[in-house]
């Protein structure tokens, strides 16, 4: 029998979708709001027994098979077969009705028209100007001395090993104390090993073309019109294996999905698991899909069948770079080498989407699911959810993204050095490190198994 607490989250997520009023004034801080008391779980607690299929080992080898491909870089022969394999291996755990979206990728128009492409990345550069160090869609940082440019606004603060204080130009929280710049790297000289170099050499193609994505659905028994959505995306760049960004994120999505569809576990709500495409050139592919699908929710097709292609959206949940927990920068601009023991999973909402109080009770129950069933790792619930791909679906649908740092506060200011860097490789993390993003799946995997109301079969 589910809990009280468990039918109450349901109930908020399941009210009617229209967006509920936001105060023009800053709410309180959402760290003064405490969740619900937690119980102890029972010893047959079936959410329980799942979350305990989810394996470090597994998990790692499932990150290791992903940077067969390299950095996966979206339009490129090596971001094909990713998908492939992607799709392989969830039709293996027995998510067999695996389906693509199909979307036309174009490259962003710079200033006066025309679309400015980085030849080293064949990425789009925003504004139309190419700038030492600045990443792809603008969201690298510029040349030492300058802010850092979140897409649109530059933030005050600091050149490497300084000291800054800004405010992220996506909604994202504050910047103080020590940062350390950050940038996508594009020379293919920064990448050391000679194998991996030759298989990220490959540019994306310029102009327009034709991009896939894979998910996977589990249906739902009493409730197949209704579902949640539990994301992360499969492309990456900066010449290394994109083993945090996003190997770590899809890594955990595709774990989730080979242990919700074990023979035993039955979900009165459907889930869907989606591997994004795009997400380094601007959330492309989430874009798409909430462009092509939105319209088409809780219908039912062909009429009378009892199915739902694009059942109803009640929470879309992300996971982007969810291993590296180390702490800020030190004043000469570098970081420890060991996760830092106070090291937790960062759950983010955005107080200014037209869905913010549903997707803030959203991330209080992924945050209550934390502390009742993952073994190493505290959580902790923001209001800045910027710069992934469950931005696309902020306006529409509850939603929330799961990571390793505050994305503006910290991994903006430099927290992970490995992002978009040669360093992004499957070698550079310690079984610590693998433990975080085991630990976030352990999380998302309690919420959703609850949220949907899972069952084991006798």
């Amino acid at each position: 029998m589910r809990s009280i607490l468990s039918i109450s989250i349901c109930a908020a997520l399941l009210r009617s979708q229209a967006p509920a009023p936001v105060q023009s004034q800053a709410p309180a801080p959402v760290q003064s709001q405490a969740p619900a008391s937690v119980q102890t779980p029972a010893p047959d607690d079936p959410i329980k027994t799942l979350v305990s299929r989810l394996d470090l080992e597994k998990y790692k080898a499932t990150i290791k098979g992903l940077t067969q491909f390299g950095d996966r870089r979206q339009g490129t022969a090596r971001n094909r077969s990713a998908i492939d394999w992607i799709e392989a291996q969830l039709k293996s755990y027995g998510c067999t009705n695996t389906e693509r979206i199909t979307y036309t990728y174009t490259p962003r128009a710079g200033r006066g028209g025309a679309a400015a492409i980085d030849p080293a990345t064949g990425e789009p550069v925003a504004g139309g100007q190419l700038r030492q160090g600045q990443a792809a869609g603008g969201r690298g940082q510029a040349p030492a001395g300058q802010g850092q440019a979140g897409g649109g606004q530059g933030q005050a603060g600091a050149a490497q090993g300084g000291r800054g204080r800004g405010t992220n130009a996506q909604g994202g929280g504050r910047i103080r104390g020590t940062r350390a710049r950050t940038g996508v790297n594009n020379d293919p000289n920064g990448q050391p090993d000679e194998k991996l170099r030759e298989l990220d050499r490959e540019p994306t193609p310029e102009g327009p073309g034709p991009r896939e994505e894979v998910y996977c659905t589990k249906v739902g028994t009493t409730h197949p019109d209704q579902m949640y959505i539990v994301g992360a995306h499969m492309d990456g760049i900066g010449w290394g294996e994109a083993a945090n960004d996003d190997g770590s994120g899809t890594a955990l999505v595709m774990e989730l999905a080979r242990i919700f569809n074990s023979p035993d576990v039955q979900t009165e709500r459907s889930i869907r698991f989606a591997l994004w495409n795009n997400e380094e050139s601007g959330t492309n592919g989430a874009a798409a899909y909430v462009e092509q699908r939105k319209d088409l929710q809780g219908k039912e097709d062909p009429a009378g069948s009892g199915k739902y292609p694009e059942p109803k959206w009640l929470g879309m949940i992300q996971h982007d770079m969810m291993l590296f927990d180390h702490g800020m920068p030190r004043s000469d601009g570098t970081v420890s080498k060991e996760q830092r023991p106070e090291a937790d999973v960062n759950i983010e909402f955005q107080m200014n989407s037209k869905m913010a109080a549903q997707s803030q009770a959203l991330a209080w129950a992924v945050q209550t699911a934390n502390e009742k069933y993952a073994t190493d790792y505290p959580a902790r619930v923001g209001p800045h959810m910027t710069n992934t791909d469950s931005g696309r679906f902020q306006d529409v649908v509850a939603s929330v993204s799961l990571r390793e740092n505050e994305r503006g506060e910290q991994i903006g200011a430099g927290w992970d050095p490995q992002w978009h860097q040669p360093t992004d490789v499957y070698a550079t993390y310690s079984d610590k490190d693998f433990k975080l993003g085991l630990n976030a799946a352990q999380t998302t995997g309690a919420a959703v198994a609850q949220l949907s109301g899972m069952t084991l079969k006798e």
